[in-house]
């Protein structure tokens, strides 16, 4: 459907290490970009803690936007959307920041999502087996809001639960900062909340669950803490951007603000209606998984239809595409991983001086470098690329695992390792780290097949890693499956425009936005035909296999 009049959309995503945003027009095409940093804290003598500041966040925001908006007539601009990381904001009852320090710092009032102090939370929550953790797979995450609001009543009784005015979901807390408006996102508190909700629009939160867990407390005001009025992602909040917001952003008052979503959730909403699918029988949006991939990974399928997959989270719906179901997984590490592996190598500060040479020409980052040795290895040994890591392999959830296994205490594996730093056993076991993510993606797909979803047989992949050639022939590869590249780079940038663009009744719906506004792709085909990947993968829940097995032995279990 062609849009109804001439103008701009913006979308503003919130990562884990920046706010970004994006001035598009309404058929979707970029127009200027802005990227700012925001802070994170670690308090010391709590490893697992990962703290950042919505005072921080929303000042990104607002400069961000400024710095697209401010050589075009403002006027313009007919709507706009969010999106963030599944993070925690805590207000107190005046509606300003409240710590979740333990050391009380003021203004770190987010724990990060990636914060894992309510492991033992968690474990006690997913010890109930109680009903609505049937949407998570079985098993709740120490990453969601439930155990770290559990974890604030017993650790921070005093400074923080009693203060508390309002806890929100990040993105959610970005509409409310806009507009003023204490509605919340069914994307964001059906994913990470366990709000029920399902296509006959039966939905609400179940107090039961909350009273098991001592946070029955949370029903008081009408659930008027952690929300009551629940609305679909691109439905208009509020009454608009506020007087204060529009002031901070350089916008006009009253500008349609979109209910939010999740960033992982808005990359699929950008990238899953591409038209260059494979053939005409494949345009069924549920042979399709949308992959978002930065510094975390994160699996995305729709379907028409409920179903349960034990150890993914879902099935939530109008998460994704209006009217369907959604299911997810993930990798709590991914890019983050790769860096780690990278930059804790012997070799990388050598690669480092020369990437950062006046005399370096050749390659824009680290990540080229290595790409760009791997194949001359691969050259010299006369092998095919995938083949280097014959005799190494790696374990990857260096940070637990979200899913299919949905145990954050699992820990990474490497392999065959020698007593050589070189360049070359860098690019390897770089090669090698490549190759368990895609074999943890083949892993959360095959759980899916099992559980009934045949049909998939694609992927679209966004996200920062969606740049890295390597990276995404690998998942071609691993996987036996074309892996699709949106050419508008930022799909999760593009999912938030066009929550704007519906939020201002530019389409009609979600879905129609969706299938205008998100261009076409790039295909990379599968090319390895040989069993090399299914060996590999053998040995890939081998580990996983021995992984529990040593625990068991260390524990006396065996």
């Amino acid at each position: 459907m062609a849009p109804k009049k001439h103008g701009y959309t913006i979308g503003v995503d919130v990562g884990t290490g920046s706010v970004r945003a994006a001035l598009m027009t309404l058929q979707g095409d970029f127009i200027k970009g802005a990227v700012k940093e925001i802070g994170t804290w670690r308090p010391r003598g709590f490893p697992d803690f990962y703290q950042q500041s919505s005072t921080d966040v929303w000042q990104a925001v607002c400069n961000a936007v400024r710095d697209i908006t401010y050589t075009i007539d403002v006027k313009m601009v007919k709507g706009i959307g969010f999106d963030g990381t599944c993070s925690l904001v805590v207000l107190d009852k005046k509606s300003n920041p409240l710590s979740v320090s333990p050391n009380g710092e003021p203004d770190q009032n987010i724990i990060l999502w990636m914060d894992h102090r309510a492991v033992g939370e968690a474990e006690l929550i997913n010890k109930l087996h109680h009903a609505v953790l049937q949407t998570l797979g079985g098993k709740m995450s120490p990453e969601m809001a439930t155990p770290k609001l559990m974890w604030l009543k017993r650790q921070m009784f005093v400074k923080c639960w009693t203060q508390a005015g309002h806890f929100f979901e990040l993105p959610d807390f970005l509409t409310w900062r806009a507009t003023g408006a204490f509605s919340r996102s069914s994307c964001t508190m059906t994913c990470a909340w366990t709000y029920q909700i399902d296509a006959n629009e039966k939905k609400g939160w179940n107090i039961d669950f909350f009273r098991q867990l001592g946070l029955e407390d949370l029903a008081e005001n009408n659930w008027e803490k952690i929300g009551s009025e629940i609305l679909a992602p691109g439905e208009p909040c509020g009454k608009g951007l506020t007087k204060q917001a529009a002031s901070e952003m350089g916008l006009l008052e009253g500008i349609p603000v979109a209910t939010s979503t999740i960033d992982g959730n808005a990359g699929a909403i950008g990238m899953i209606c591409v038209k260059e699918k494979i053939d005409a029988a494949s345009l069924s949006l549920d042979s399709v998984l949308c992959l978002v991939s930065g510094t975390s990974n994160c699996h995305l399928f729709s379907t028409d239809r409920a179903v349960y997959v034990h150890g993914l989270w879902g099935p939530f719906y109008n998460a994704v595409v209006p009217g369907m179901y959604v299911n997810e997984g993930g990798q709590s590490a991914s890019g983050s991983l790769l860096d780690f592996i990278i930059e804790t190598h012997e070799a990388y500060p050598e690669i480092r001086a020369k990437l950062t040479s006046v005399t370096n020409l050749l390659f824009s980052n680290i990540y080229d470098y290595l790409n760009n040795l791997v194949d001359k290895i691969a050259q010299k040994r006369q092998i095919p690329v995938d083949e280097l890591t014959h005799n190494i392999h790696v374990w990857p959830d260096f940070h637990g695992n979200r899913s299919p296994e949905a145990d954050p205490s699992l820990r990474g594996m490497v392999c065959g390792l020698n007593m050589s730093s070189s360049e070359e056993d860098l690019a390897i076991l770089y090669l090698a780290t490549l190759q368990s993510l895609a074999y943890g993606t083949r892993h959360i797909v095959e759980t899916l097949q099992a559980a009934g979803h045949k049909n998939l047989r694609q992927i679209i992949i966004c996200g920062g890693m969606r740049k890295n050639n390597l990276f995404v022939q690998t998942h071609a590869n691993v996987l036996s499956m074309p892996v699709l590249r949106p050419r508008r780079e930022d799909s999760v940038l593009l999912g938030s425009g066009m929550l704007g663009a519906r939020a201002a009744g530019v389409y009609d719906n979600l879905r129609d936005a969706m299938e205008s506004m998100a261009g076409t792709a790039f295909i990379t085909e599968p090319y390895i035909k040989s069993n090399y990947h299914d060996r590999k993968y053998k040995v890939f829940l081998k580990m996983l296999q021995h992984q529990k097995e040593y625990r068991q032995i260390m524990e006396g279990a065996a």
